[in-house]
């Protein structure tokens, strides 16, 4: 069984010797580290750095490990996030028709490969509770049109709160989120079927045949209220040619869109994400 670790993500002002500081802390209560990255973004005099280390023998409570971080991110004048690997994070799953992307997603929180927990499903169509429900898992239909999209929001993010979800993944949920929705749960991961920012928006595979192009891909994301527009955590490619049509595009991208959704969700939950200045740092 793999050993429980506390992770640490701070973003601060750089300035000398803040890895020494960081990895001193750690150090200087006994904690064994098995992971550290760290990055200056030399333009915004920011830097970015995640430090993991092992929770057993390490000399501050688990219980008082908030309160000691939030202290020394005080003391560097920076922001600060903590999380335990042994915390299953509950992610709801958002989907429409499209089953490739939902159905790889449930297979690998079964086979163990994403670790997270699924309480439910929400789609706007009952076409794939079939499928949930091979997997076991909870499926909830809330229809969406132009007249009713406030109150069907207003649903979904009462069901996230009733469920304790901190993390929604799009996959491939044929509807755009309204700010209002996003400014009370603003978690949320997209993928979008192109390599962005080219052909944002709706049929991208249509539009990229239409200009020859021979390269296509997908794009995990988190979402903005700009549309497709949000930091981009993964993108997958593929080749095409000349003799491809737009379902051919539509078969080949299908590969990107699950591979890229895939990693992106992974590098969330193991914390190797970090936002900043409208873009991420991926320490992967």
């Amino acid at each position: 069984m793999t050993e429980a670790t506390v992770i640490l993500q701070m973003i601060c002002s750089d300035r000398p010797g803040l890895v020494s500081e960081l990895a001193g802390w750690v150090a200087a209560n006994g904690g064994s580290i098995r992971h550290a990255d760290h990055h200056t973004d030399a333009g915004a005099e920011l830097f970015l750095s995640r430090i993991e280390w092992l929770i057993e023998g390490f000399g501050i409570p688990r219980e008082a490990l908030p309160t000691a971080a939030t202290a020394l991110a005080e003391r560097l004048g920076g922001q600060v996030q903590l999380h335990f690997s042994d915390q299953l994070p509950r992610v709801a799953i958002f989907a429409s028709k499209q089953s490739h992307c939902l159905q790889d997603l449930l297979w690998r929180v079964q086979s163990g490969e994403l670790q997270m927990q699924v309480p439910l499903v929400i789609a706007n169509h009952p076409d794939l509770e079939p499928l949930c429900t091979g997997f076991g898992v909870r499926f909830i239909c809330v229809p969406v049109s132009r007249d009713t999209k406030p109150e069907a929001e207003q649903r979904m993010l009462a069901l996230l709160e009733e469920n304790g979800i901190e993390l929604a993944v799009l996959a491939k949920y044929m509807q755009v989120l309204s700010g209002a929705f996003l400014e009370r749960f603003p978690q949320v991961i997209n993928i979008h079927h192109s390599f962005l920012p080219a052909f944002k928006g709706a049929q991208p595979y249509q539009r990229a045949w239409d200009r020859g192009v021979k390269l296509i891909g997908a794009t995990a994301h988190y979402v903005t209220e700009d549309l497709d527009d949000g930091p981009i955590i993964e993108q997958t490619t593929v080749h095409v040619s000349h003799r491809d049509d737009v379902d051919d595009l539509i078969r080949k991208g299908r590969d990107t869109e699950r591979l890229a959704l895939a990693r992106a969700l992974r590098l969330h939950l193991r914390r190797q994400v970090m936002v900043y200045r409208g873009r991420t740092a991926v320490f992967a």
